[in-house]
């Protein structure tokens, strides 16, 4: 397969995809739209292994398999006939994308497959750097910065501020597929459990677990705060890109800090119309700006 053909599969994924990310993947021009697409659709390969029906032993093999390609990549190897492959060698060559973060998607997903919890946030703060902070930061590679020093923790931390609003909508599918991402320090302090078949349905549990969602939403919202002084560091059109990426997440999170018991019911989403809005709105400029924070106990922590 030729490159183009490659970038043109990569495209294909990530249209199909990329439910979110793709409105603000369609605003970079054409190389760092086919680059970026190249990113996505070899993360998104990574995830979908983690997520998959496979046996577990076969999801860890299938992942170790993913991690050689990384560091085959890394290391100069070329590709064999792998579309994602093909155009994720070709965008590593045209632009700085640090290829040995998808390692850390990798270790990420490998933590899902072995059902790993977290104590405490910093051990959730770790996840989240793994399967989203990295994707930042390969977002980064693309997008440019003049200060990669600066530039980079602060994608990193825009990746954690979408991977906790991830977790908020999806807590009730978590669950229901046995996982559970909330810190249990924090389930703790909210006098939550969701120990058992049929625990975050309890009429006991729906307002302490809803407390606990708005609680966490705060919590992302610091993350959006710092994440979101990346975007006058880049040019126009990145800026424009990541900021739709970032608003439409940041949107959603504002909905779910609004009515948090609704996602103990089912994963809230935005229309596509919502969608659209966000990303004509950082095209034309209006990057959408974070609310102040509103610190509460224990939220404060800072990338």
């Amino acid at each position: 397969m030729d490159v183009a053909a490659a970038y043109q599969y990569c495209e294909q994924v990530t249209t199909a995809q990329a439910r979110n990310f793709s409105y603000g993947i369609k605003l970079l021009p054409p190389p760092k739209r086919r680059a970026l697409s190249a990113v996505y659709a070899f993360a998104r390969r990574i995830d979908d292994i983690g997520d998959g029906t496979l046996p577990a032993a076969d999801k860890l093999t299938a992942l170790a398999q993913a991690r050689e390609a990384v560091q085959g990549l890394a290391g100069g190897q070329p590709p064999a006939s792998d579309p994602v492959l093909i155009a994720l060698d070709d965008a590593s060559r045209r632009f700085p994308i640090p290829v040995a973060a998808f390692g850390e998607i990798v270790d990420g997903c490998v933590a899902d497959v072995k059902g790993t919890s977290y104590a405490t946030f910093d051990e959730l703060l770790h996840y989240c750097r793994c399967v989203a902070g990295s994707v930042g930061r390969l977002s980064l590679g693309v997008f440019g910065a003049d200060d990669q020093a600066v530039a980079a923790p602060l994608a990193d931390a825009l990746g954690v501020a979408l991977q906790l609003t991830n977790i908020l909508r999806d807590i009730r599918e978590d669950y229901q597929n046995g996982r559970v991402y909330l810190p249990t320090e924090d389930l703790r302090r909210f006098g939550c459990s969701l120990d058992g078949p049929g625990a975050a349905q309890r009429d006991q549990q729906v307002e302490p677990l809803a407390k606990l969602v708005g609680f966490e939403a705060e919590r992302a919202r610091t993350w959006y705060a710092t994440g979101m002084r990346l975007l006058p560091m880049l040019d126009r059109r990145s800026a424009a890109s990541a900021g739709a990426m970032a608003g439409i997440y940041r949107r959603l999170l504002e909905r779910i800090a609004a009515a948090p018991a609704e996602v103990l019911k089912g994963r809230l989403s935005l229309s596509t119309g919502e969608k659209v809005s966000v990303a004509i709105r950082c095209l034309a400029g209006m990057t959408i700006r974070p609310r102040p924070n509103r610190a509460l106990p224990g939220a404060e922590r800072q990338p």
